[in-house]
């Protein structure tokens, strides 16, 4: 379970019932570029995470549904 100021209560495995989460979803046209800025932040710090992000970018773009600004 975690909490998102925007969703709700989530079911999310190895995540804790009252920690919260910041959900970034394909349809936000920031998203990808939010991404991106974590990715080289996490990259600056020589974590393997940064290469684990590419993919997950790559999978935003691919998405075909419709962007749009986020609410």
């Amino acid at each position: 379970m975690a909490v998102s100021g925007k969703y709700g209560k989530l079911n999310i495995p190895k995540i804790g019932a009252d920690e919260p989460v910041f959900i970034l979803r394909a349809q936000d046209k920031l998203a990808e570029t939010a991404i991106d800025i974590y990715r080289a932040l996490a990259a600056s710090h020589g974590r393997q995470l940064a290469k684990d992000l590419q993919k997950e970018i790559d999978a935003f773009r691919k998405w075909p549904g419709s962007k749009k600004m986020p609410d």
